[in-house]
């Protein structure tokens, strides 16, 4: 009952914008109170047309009114909510500040439910009726509720624009097209409509298309997704029983040599205790004799001694003393140093196992690679620093600069003896090994340096040593006024523009390999579209004394 008589007061204290009880009121100068926030936000959207107005009763206001908080209103508000004053219930058929308010409503307005395009006017539920039954109204143009009627206006002749300027791109008014736009291409906005219509339809199918083309390729990644984690599982799962049944070997041949060990440990001991043991009892025998001897040596009768010398027992050879040769303390050394050998070759295997083992995982590339860069600015993003190798280098070639210079000198160079060093072509490889997108630039002399790049285990010896002679070496031959490129003895001719600076380009997972001519451009000399299986060297080759080349600093 309580709640029924407070029913009016809900009402005349609710703002009717948020229908909410008033929080601080204000009062226009039409009467009708609101929420302060809520309509300083209803007008904020009205600024753009320089008119302000009241939701309830449409008054307008110009300016835009300074409103003030009515201390009187929220006091009385506040003893009310004392009382147990709450709320208003929503009445969602009533328009909120997002919503089209109907056009037709007086007081408080109603939601509208369509617009009309020909009244340029939104309709509630209850003004709309007309347009279905009056038969003139039938047949104006009905869309969703839009806060956007007025742009549909001409604001020069305040006529509907029905009409549309292709010359311009514009849409226009039937005024429009008799003034400044005769003579232009005009149609009626609902020809252009049906122009623009087609043209989306064709558009959306195109989208669609392409909709259906990315759905097919997301579902192939999704697939190559559980392909790569499923290879991925399999692989780690095969590697760690293969590294498991390595280092149980290791374990077991560990075991072996320690058993080994300890079993001819024990062998030897027992030997050298047994010979020990006989010399031992030798010893004891020869201390009974020698007391014998001396107790005769003290006979003072000449007569006693002669008698008992006869009867003295014969000394015999020891049967252990010309056997025993004690060698130098070298035991079980040489087991030391051959499992040590053991293990260096094991880590030289693991090394450069390891490298392949690397090689194919970082090779595997589902997605297509980089593309190759088309300026001098997209290579230096791949710059790298190059130096070549002392223990590599041919002993008459001379390395400078931070080893990036290389010079073919009259006289051999004071180089230590290695395995890896070039002994019959004048030949030098990078310390450096290159794998994924690498860029170098090589500054030389025009009398025939060469540039390569080479597999580690090419030969270092004869014939089947020299760059592009073999099937693990790519080189270009940089000759006084023309290149060739060789690959396993094969040779090809380049014509291009001759530089003393070639850039090499090299994408070693997409087997790319590329030479460019560097000047104020640069040319592409040649490209290679191969495999490479193993990480590559940079290498040199010089055939006239006081060549040079050297790796030019990027920046």
């Amino acid at each position: 009952m309580a709640q029924q008589e407070n029913q009016p007061d809900r009402l005349k204290f609710s703002c009717s914008i948020c229908l909410d009880l008033l929080k601080d009121p204000v009062t226009s100068s039409c009467g009708h109170s609101y929420c302060m926030n809520c309509i300083e936000t209803f007008w904020d959207g009205e600024d753009q047309k320089g008119i302000h107005s009241c939701p309830q009763c449409r008054k307008t206001f110009v300016p835009r009114p300074v409103l003030e908080k009515n201390i009187m209103l929220a006091d009385l508000i506040e003893e009310l909510k004392k009382t147990g004053l709450q709320a208003a219930p929503a009445d969602h058929r009533y328009a909120g500040p997002e919503d089209v308010a109907c056009d037709f409503c007086t007081g408080r307005k109603q939601k509208a439910i369509k617009s009309c395009l020909v009244c340029l006017a939104s309709y509630c539920e209850k003004h709309l009726q007309p347009h279905y039954d009056v038969a003139p109204l039938k047949k104006h143009k009905l869309v969703e509720p839009s806060k956007n009627l007025q742009e549909n206006i001409c604001s020069k002749h305040d006529e509907v624009m029905k009409m549309f300027c292709r010359t311009d791109q514009k849409r226009i008014c039937y005024l429009c097209s008799v003034d400044e736009h005769k003579g232009h291409n005009t149609v009626s906005a609902a020809a252009e409509r049906a122009e623009r219509q087609r043209e989306l339809e064709v558009k959306q199918k195109k989208i669609q298309h392409l909709i259906q083309d990315r759905e097919k390729d997301v579902k192939l990644l999704q697939q190559e997704v559980e392909a790569i984690n499923h290879s991925a599982d399999k692989t780690v799962e095969d590697s760690e029983k293969i590294f498991t049944e390595l280092i149980r070997l290791l374990q077991k041949r560990s075991s072996d040599v320690k058993q080994q060990i300890r079993s001819q440990q024990e062998t030897e001991v027992s030997r050298v205790k047994d010979v020990q043991e006989k010399l031992e009892q030798e010893i004891t025998e020869l201390k009974r004799k020698d007391a014998e001897l001396e107790q005769l040596s003290h006979t003072e009768d000449h007569n006693q001694f002669l008698l008992n010398y006869p009867s003295l027992p014969a000394l015999s050879e020891s049967t252990h003393s010309s056997s025993i040769n004690i060698r130098p303390l070298r035991h079980f050394e040489d087991v030391t140093a051959a499992v040590s050998e053991l293990r260096e070759k094991l880590q030289d295997v693991l090394r450069d196992s390891w490298t392949n083992i690397s090689l194919m995982v970082t090779g595997v590339d589902v997605l297509l690679a980089e593309p190759e860069p088309k300026s001098r600015d997209g290579f230096l993003r791949y710059s790298c620093a190059i130096t070549m190798d002392p223990n590599i280098a041919h002993t008459r070639l001379k390395l400078s600069e931070g080893n990036k210079k290389v010079t073919w000198m009259d006289q051999p160079q004071s180089y230590s003896s290695h395995p890896d060093r070039f002994g019959d072509l004048f030949q030098v490889l990078s310390k450096e090994s290159l794998t994924g997108c690498c860029y170098w630039e090589v500054e030389k002399t025009e009398t025939g340096v060469h540039l390569a790049v080479a597999c580690k285990n090419i030969s270092r010896t004869g014939m089947e040593s020299r760059f592009g002679c073999n099937d693990k070496s790519w080189a270009l031959y940089c000759h006084q006024n023309a290149y060739y490129f060789w690959h396993n003895s094969i040779s090809t001719f380049i014509s291009g523009p001759v530089s003393s600076r070639v850039g090499v380009f090299l994408n070693h997972r997409a087997g790319i390999l590329s030479f460019y001519s560097v000047s104020e451009s640069m040319t592409l000399l040649h490209r290679v579209q191969t495999s490479f299986t193993q990480p590559l060297l940079v290498g040199l080759r010089f055939f006239n004394c006081s060549e040079t080349a050297e790796f030019c600093k990027l920046t």
